[in-house]
């Protein structure tokens, strides 16, 4: 079996990872089996792609954005009602439309009083377009344009990223003349849509898929997209990730300050260590002072979220001398549903004394136990301690993150672990994985294909032993199951 990845004519097919001697022989395989050979087709090429592109929707509060959100990506899940001092733990959802994937990074409102609503509005604009490759701007078609909407769209054309003009609240026809005076604002055309019932946002979604770019094609080897590696340096305020910047940087590159509320140009630092240069994903500067701290927490995501988007590894710096926190974990959780290569970094080492580490490990270990995986570093970003790790670190977790097993080799691997550990019997059956195969890495991803439902636990069993087997030290996995449908092996 020809288990090399054939760089060669790789952009030619939709095979994800896998070329296509070795696309050939799984299909055979699956055919076999009795699978339906375009569901196979499509759960590799779905799990093939690289990092998804991203849609930034904006606008300034109570136009409906957040219910825009929740109708693209067909469920509930953004908050429709902001108040003061809700925090969310997401601001980026997976959606499809018309068979494409995408993100959208949600700005839906946390509105900030003390900075007037001008400010507060251009400060989430600015982190969300960072990250985006086009943008949705929504407009009250019913109020029409205002000073505010007027201030985003100066934003936007610095940004220069592609722009969609949805006019929301367009609930009939008798609406469409409101959304028709919006081409005034130079935009284009404004596509008038009812975020609440659905309606003309078809239409929009169509232009959105014309704006964004496709998802990348799997590409191996090298910086992949090209350029130095990208590194996000994360974690809540003030845990030390300026500091940090500019020990690594051997300069103060980044002005560590705590004023509130001024937006700037984010600046990537390009930085040498270890003989490589690395870019380093700006993240410093989510500013605060004592008025802010209700919202604090929801720029810092939309900041956090803006960061990992445009990154390959994540560095999360963790204050070693405070106890792991719920934001800790939620910062955590983000890059890896982001599914970017992951660093910890235990800040203020220095100062920790034996009792505090030992607390500290057993918090590791019962807090940040779903990232087992991840290298850890311990460091002072005020003297330099540890420094010389943080680049063996990275590179460690980018190579499990690029890292692919050959189909025959993982089928091998797959065939000795269900026989040695089957799936438990449920309802008088005993479902099997049949065979399976890697369709993509950054981060890795992996579809099996099973004759029945395969559990939650079986699955956290299977990504256990593929860790042990395979490494992929530093990366999240990706495991999807196909099951068989009940129709009997074709002959």
């Amino acid at each position: 079996m020809n288990d090399h990845i054939q760089p060669e004519g790789a952009h030619e097919h939709d095979h994800g990872a896998l070329g296509d001697a070795e696309y050939a022989e799984f299909m055979e395989l699956a055919a076999e089996e009795g699978f339906d050979l375009e569901d196979v087709e499509g759960a590799i090429e779905a799990a093939g792609h690289g990092p998804l592109p991203v849609l930034a929707v904006v606008g300034r509060p109570n136009v409906g954005k957040s219910t825009l959100v929740n109708r693209i990506i067909g469920r509930r899940e953004a908050v429709v009602e902001d108040k003061p001092g809700v925090t969310r733990d997401r601001v980026t959802y997976e959606a499809e439309w018309a068979g494409r994937r995408f993100k959208v990074v949600d700005t839906g409102g946390w509105e900030q009083d003390v900075l007037g609503i001008d400010a507060s509005v251009a400060a989430q604009a600015e982190y969300a377009i960072e990250a985006a490759d086009a943008v949705v701007f929504v407009v009250d078609a019913k109020v029409g344009a205002t000073d505010t909407d007027e201030a985003v769209v100066r934003l936007l054309r610095k940004a220069g990223k592609p722009v969609v003009l949805c006019a929301n609240k367009v609930d009939g026809p008798s609406g469409e003349a409101d959304a028709a005076y919006l081409w005034s604002l130079g935009l284009g055309e404004p596509y008038p849509v009812s975020a609440l019932h659905g309606r003309g946002t078809g239409d929009m979604l169509d232009q959105v898929l014309e704006a964004l770019p496709e998802a990348p094609r799997e590409s191996f080897g090298g910086g992949g997209i090209g350029g130095p590696r990208r590194i996000a340096l994360i974690g809540r305020p003030n845990v030390g990730k300026s500091s940090l910047l500019n020990k690594v940087a051997g300069e103060e590159r980044v002005v560590v300050n705590e004023l509130a509320g001024t937006t700037r140009d984010p600046v990537d630092e390009l930085i040498e260590l270890g003989g490589v240069t690395w870019k380093f994903v700006d993240t410093a500067g989510i500013r605060k002072r004592v008025h802010l701290q209700q919202g604090a927490d929801y720029y810092a995501s939309l900041r956090t979220a803006a960061a990992v988007e445009k990154a390959e590894v994540a560095v999360i710096l963790i204050d070693a001398s405070e106890s792991i926190s719920v934001q800790d974990q939620r910062i955590v959780t983000m890059a890896v549903e982001a599914g970017r290569a992951v660093v910890l970094a235990f800040n203020k080492w220095d100062t920790l004394d034996e009792e505090r580490r030992y607390y500290l490990e057993r918090e590791i270990e019962t807090e940040l136990g779903q990232v087992a995986w991840a290298p850890r570093v311990n460091v002072s970003a005020r003297t330099g301690r540890h420094m010389e790790k943080l680049v063996p670190a990275i590179e460690t977790a980018l190579a499990g993150w690029e890292t692919r097993v050959p189909t025959g080799r993982l089928n091998a691997f797959l065939g000795e672990l269900v026989a040695a550990h089957p799936h438990p019997i449920r309802g008088g059956k005993q479902p099997r994985i049949l065979f399976g195969t890697q369709a993509g890495t950054k981060p890795p991803r992996f579809v099996l294909f099973a004759s029945g439902f395969i559990e939650a636990g079986y699955r956290r069993f299977i990504e256990r032993r593929l860790r042990e087997e395979f490494g992929f030290e530093g990366t999240p996995i990706h495991i999807s199951v196909r099951v068989r449908e009940k129709r009997g092996k074709k002959k």
